[in-house]
């Protein structure tokens, strides 16, 4: 990565979309880094990879950056080299690839019509596994390279939809660009090494995560990562294995590639839709790998502590896919232009959040470091008493925060009623519940219900954060069911962030979306 005033450059990992193409995707890279950091919020797309292409992407920071990379793209002036591999030798070893490119579909078809397309090709060395190939395009057509390469016979390996044997990834890869940079005019010339044998999967994870400050992660995500039906997360030293079906040699061996043998230490858990009637000790994990885990053991994520047991039932401690969510609470930002906590009056005033449903109360935790007061409400006395442990680990003194034992519809009347209010309200509901107050709660039917219970204690200009993994539910529909309940009390939104999943949870049409997060300010 480099970063300047005006540039931020990065080596995109092959399947990662660039930006999100709707709330169906995971999180595009663009997305990723402009709501991750306030000094990244003003970051604008320049030019585009392919999902499928890794490399080098440059992004602008500054309006000067964003007119000279634009006008520098547009007259052609940006040079761009990519490495390809293929299993096929080109005829000849260099040449000009040059006709017309039109849409067929999916694909992109090289012909008589269409839009001019230029490819200069050369095979840089031949190697055990095929041709490595420099292509630089002289003009910027959509799956230019691709195309191309197939129709002289030369498909780029794992490169499916055109032809090319199937792979682990696309062996495409931008490895150079070429400009004059945006504020001095001196010409800049930014590279990214490529390694096709190494694991595609593993490298994008690599991309997110700083194992310095966290050490707990998706590392193998169904059917996305090649293993439908089996999930792993790292959770520091150790690995928890999720499955419809027993710990197979096949999953150990392949975990065992990913991770050094004498390294693996991992308990398992069979998925199944009959939870309720479990024991702790059924439901829980069991070790497959290694040894039996201690009863509790910390990880790190962004730099908090957190417990976790692999010997309180079915729930470990954490759930990883809202990592960036409550890393939105540490750094107080939302997205470019919504910072969370604009509403309150003064830099010296102390934000209130509720964390409703607030099970271990990692949301709480990750809002008491970025300066809030909170309270937490869960229906398990057990599950509080886990996040006070989790406060005590990041050195917040538990007393300075309010733990409530008992039902959100229930305690959000008596809040109202004695007048509390909140700058910020949490609402990651189970998708189905029951307690003896309210009955039964099911996502799908009833979040519009606790949207508008959860209204009478924000605060005007107040943020409300509101999550549900209800696969099934479409993004559309879950939108549309809280936009409406917050117009039915007749107050108005202010901003509205959709979030989709985080990259170590990647999207595939094999493997569709499930997490659902908006971020609305209600005025």
């Amino acid at each position: 990565m480099h970063e300047d005033e005006h540039l931020l450059v990065v080596n995109k990992p092959a399947g990662w979309n660039t930006h999100a193409p709707s709330p169906h995707a995971g999180e595009g890279i663009y997305d990723w880094l402009k709501h991750r950091e306030p000094r990244w919020a003003r970051l604008a797309i320049i030019h585009r990879l392919d999902k499928e292409t890794s490399g080098v992407l440059v992004f602008g920071k500054t309006p000067v950056a964003n007119r000279s990379l634009t006008e520098q793209f547009a007259r052609r002036a940006v040079r761009k080299k990519y490495l390809l591999l293929t299993d096929r030798e080109p005829k000849p070893p260099e040449f000009t690839a040059k006709s017309k490119i039109v849409r067929a579909g999916e694909r992109y078809v090289s012909g008589a019509y269409g839009d001019d397309a230029e490819t200069w090709f050369a095979v840089r060395k031949r190697r055990p596994d095929g041709y490595e190939i420099l292509a630089e395009p002289l003009t910027g057509r959509t799956h230019q390279i691709r195309v191309h390469a197939a129709a002289h016979g030369f498909p780029i390996l794992g490169d499916s939809l055109y032809g090319g044997t199937p792979f682990p990834r696309v062996c495409l890869h931008a490895a150079e660009l070429h400009f004059n940079h945006p504020a001095t005019t001196a010409p800049v010339t930014f590279t990214a090494p490529v390694d096709f044998q190494a694991d595609s999967r593993l490298a994008l994870r690599a991309a997110i995560i700083a194992p310095d400050r966290t050490d707990a992660f998706r590392l193998i995500h169904g059917a996305s990562d090649g293993w439908p039906g089996w999930y792993v997360e790292q959770l520091g030293e150790l690995y928890l294995s999720q499955g419809d079906a027993p710990f197979s040699p096949a999953q150990q061996q392949h975990l065992e590639s990913l991770v050094k043998p004498l390294q693996v230490r991992a308990h398992h858990k069979t998925l199944s839709r009959h939870v309720r009637g479990a024991t702790a000790a059924e439901a829980s994990p069991q070790v497959v790998c290694g040894v039996t885990a201690p009863e509790r053991f910390v990880i790190q994520e962004n730099g908090v502590k957190f417990e976790m047991s692999f010997q309180e039932g079915y729930s470990v401690g954490l759930f990883l896919d809202q990592r960036d969510n409550r890393r939105r609470f540490l750094t107080g930002h939302v997205a470019a232009d919504f910072e969370l906590y604009s509403n309150v009056p003064s830099a010296a005033a102390r934000p209130e959040v509720l964390n409703l449903f607030a099970y271990t109360c990692g949301f709480s935790v990750c809002a008491a470091r970025g300066g809030a007061r909170t309270t937490s409400l869960d229906l398990s006395k057990k599950y509080l008493e886990w996040g006070k442990r989790n406060c005590a680990l990041n050195g917040l003194d538990p007393a300075q925060h309010d733990f409530i034992y008992g039902d959100a519809f229930d305690w959000l009347r008596r809040l109202a009623k004695k007048g509390r209010a909140f700058d910020g309200v949490i609402l990651d509901p189970p998708t189905f519940s029951q307690s003896k107050e309210s009955g039964v709660f099911r996502a799908e039917r009833d979040y519009g219900k606790l949207i508008t219970a959860a209204l009478t204690v924000l605060k005007p200009g107040g943020v409300l954060l509101a999550s549900t993994n209800a696969a099934e539910w479409p993004p559309e529909k879950f939108l549309d069911q809280i936009t409406a309940a917050v117009h039915a009390t007749g107050r108005k939104l202010g901003q509205l962030h959709y979030v989709p999943q985080p990259p170590d949870f990647p999207v595939s049409p094999a493997e569709p979306a499930y997490l659902k997060t908006v971020w609305l300010r209600v005025a």
